[in-house]
């Protein structure tokens, strides 16, 4: 465990924000290598299929998930106050909710998976295999909540090692499953879907037995699970807003996969292959955005408040290193990266337009560093609704200037959309930050 209302904010923050980085990446690479054993395996239809199927599938976890952030702030300021009860009990009336919330989202998705293919206007040709992939996919999804609830209980008392460790396990189960059935044995798209399903179980049950073994200061007993209205009613209001911004993005997704969808199938599988890059680059800006807001949790828990804007620019300053060290990155190793999702007679056509559209994103990759650095502030200081907000007006620039860009410029215009759409979020939160510093009196000196 580690409490961040002592000690070096930047320290408190590299060391909690590196484990999360490191899974965030492996996670990550993972979901490349499936798409690199799907479409080298199987073939492009089946990278295109669950390119499509992917931005779905991030729309039903991270807004269930979404919960747990808000939870977790709770839990963070429980931990930073030292009320373990309170811990104990936000975390056992998070997994009751979610998990029921969980089961119903799932029973939903594998029943009604080819409508939702018909309402993405996916190309005829692959929408069968796109609605059977994402119906198995959709059987994790209650997994995928209990692993991240629990995650989030031993992360708000600033333990993120052990998470990292379970999705090691699980990341590395699922490519052996997956190189295995697939690249060795020749199975199809409907193994790749089980075996993440899988894998999605198993760190479910590693969680599970760590809390339930190795935790007893968090580790919820029956008493935490009794009905409190009032606690409840705080997990929505910390809740609900975060399960809202978290939706919102992959809702903006989806509906750019929709535009995408038309622009025929090379530069679906060319924007499918290129976007795992930007997985890379920014999910783990939102791992240094957790680490902020952890910190500013627990130390608004502990009422210190001569510490709050200190983890702000300790963390903004992380967000910018990381953005100077991935737009390097990105840049020089474009081709090769997407040389390795595609062969055969599509390629040449596929890397010219994945190339191109990573080559303007590497110029990108730094403002949502920022606006995530930001985001982290907030959730911390318990602006959840203006948290949601900022991403709402992100999500929504973006989109309509996508609509608007993407048939000038192919998935090229999609790069452009996310600059001005990270850029007026930016600049509206710059102006929010300083008048909420101004209404909480923390010193601007910092």
């Amino acid at each position: 465990m580690r409490d961040m209302t002592t000690g070096r904010a930047y320290t408190h923050l590299w060391k909690y924000a590196l484990p999360l980085l490191l899974g965030n990446w492996l996670q990550l690479a993972y979901n490349a290598i499936d798409s690199i054993i799907a479409g080298r395996f199987i073939g492009p239809e089946a990278l295109a299929a669950e390119g499509i199927a992917g931005p779905v599938m991030n729309l039903v976890i991270l807004g269930v998930s979404g919960m747990c952030i808000g939870s977790g702030v709770l839990m963070s300021e429980a931990f930073g106050a030292k009320d373990l009860d309170k811990l104990k009990a936000t975390l056992a009336m998070t997994l009751s909710l979610g998990v029921i919330s969980a089961l119903v989202i799932s029973t939903f998705g594998f029943i009604f998976s080819a409508n939702i293919t018909n309402l993405l206007q996916v190309p005829s040709e692959i929408k069968e295999i796109t609605a059977s992939y994402l119906a198995i996919t959709f059987l994790g999804t209650p997994f995928t909540f209990i692993y991240n609830t629990l995650a989030a209980g031993l992360k708000s008392a600033g333990d993120t090692k052990t998470p990292l460790k379970f999705l090691a396990f699980s990341a590395i189960l699922n490519a052996l499953l997956d190189v295995i059935f697939i690249g060795f044995l020749g199975f199809g798209i409907i193994c790749s879907a089980t075996t993440t399903v899988v894998a999605e179980g198993v760190s479910a049950i590693l969680a599970i037995y760590h809390i339930w073994f190795k935790e007893k200061a968090i580790c919820p007993n029956i008493s935490s699970f009794k009905f409190d209205k009032e606690e409840i009613k705080k997990i929505f209001a910390y809740g609900a807003p975060s399960a809202l911004q978290q939706a919102i993005q992959p809702i903006c997704k989806v509906l750019i996969q929709g535009r995408v969808n038309m622009l025929g199938v090379s530069s679906i599988a060319a924007y499918n292959a290129a976007t795992k890059l930007d997985d890379f680059a920014c999910i783990p800006e939102q791992g240094i955005g957790s680490a902020i807001s952890t910190y500013e949790a627990q130390n608004r828990g502990a009422n210190k408040k001569d510490r709050l804007l200190k983890g702000l620019k300790a963390g903004l300053l992380l967000e910018a290193i990381y953005g100077a060290i991935i737009l390097v990155f990105t840049y020089l190793f474009r081709k090769p990266i997407i040389s390795m999702f595609v062969t055969g007679e599509s390629a040449e056509s596929v890397i010219a337009l994945g190339t191109q559209y990573l080559g303007y994103m590497a110029f990108f990759y730094i403002l949502p560093g920022l606006t995530n650095g930001m985001q982290g502030f907030f959730r911390g200081m318990g602006r959840m609704k203006l948290s949601a907000l900022n991403t709402f007006i992100q999500a929504s620039i973006r989109t309509v200037a996508t609509f608007i860009l993407a048939p000038i410029f192919g998935i090229s215009g999609i790069a452009f959309s996310c600059a001005i759409g990270w850029s007026v979020m930016l600049i509206f939160m710059i102006f929010k930050c300083y008048f909420l510093c101004k209404k909480e009196s923390l010193s601007m000196k910092y």
